[in-house]
């Protein structure tokens, strides 16, 4: 089994389909998606309609905030949701579209589960809202508590920043271990980062491909420069989502 684990596209289609290529050239038999499809960029729809091939997919906390009143937002994450919104209601010809793509979002799990490994968007505790940082090292009651409600593999996403998280409180960033986690045994907490806006400090689109007991992580480039061009054309987009694009912050 070789499959994609993607998560936080954020509306960035430039981001999204280099992402998409790279797993098709490395053979990837099926793609999961930990959330937020949208928010942020400025391709919700073009997001949606190839999230909607995958192979399966949780809901994440922007994508729950285009369904309902976003909750908890910044006063750009919020506009940007409500703008969204506005995109994904409009029927360009094609209502019955505009229709699949709410159903589709609608539908979407909170978690998936297979066995011993979980996949969602936030944590095991709170799957879409709830933040677990690398710094949550340093936070043993709240590590303790989420390895509790573990059996043995937990993907998320939400804070765009990959690495894995240990059983004995540790966090590592995916060079440390040169990109690459075999897992026979044990438990981890493993964020993928994000497709559509990393935040370490390394611009490239971020995901991971999940092997039967390894796991790699995967970095590839794209234009974010296009994708900062679109978002800055849009007033209720704030111009730094795309220019924080080119730091990865």
């Amino acid at each position: 089994m070789k499959r994609a684990i993607v998560s936080d596209i954020h509306a960035n289609l430039e981001a999204l389909e280099a992402v998409l290529a790279d797993a098709q050239a490395c053979g990837v038999e099926e793609i999961y998606c930990l959330g937020d499809i949208v928010g942020y960029g400025p391709n919700p729809r073009e997001c949606v309609d190839r999230a909607m091939k995958f192979t399966a997919g949780v809901l994440g906390n922007h994508d729950l905030g285009a369904i309902f009143d976003p909750e908890g937002f910044s006063s750009s994450a919020e506009k940007a949701i409500f703008w969204t919104r506005r995109q994904l209601e409009m029927p360009n010809g094609d209502q019955q579209q505009v229709l699949k793509r709410w159903d589709f979002l609608a539908e979407l799990p909170r978690v998936i589960r297979q066995e011993q490994v979980l996949y969602l968007h936030g944590s095991v505790r709170a799957p879409i809202t709830e933040y677990v940082f690398p710094e949550d090292v340093f936070n043993t009651r709240k590590l303790e508590r989420l390895f509790s409600m573990i059996e043995g593999v937990c993907f998320q996403g939400h804070t765009h920043v990959p690495g894995v998280f240990t059983e004995d409180f540790r966090f590592l960033p995916p060079p440390e271990i040169s990109n690459r986690l075999p897992y026979r045994g044990g438990k981890y907490m493993i964020n993928v980062g994000s497709v559509g806006q990393p935040r370490d400090g390394d611009p490239r689109a971020s995901y991971v491909i999940q092997y039967d007991e390894l796991i790699e992580f995967r970095r590839v480039e794209y234009p974010w420069q296009a994708t900062a061009a679109k978002i800055a054309q849009v007033p209720e987009l704030d111009t730094f989502l795309g220019e924080r694009l080119r730091d990865g912050r």
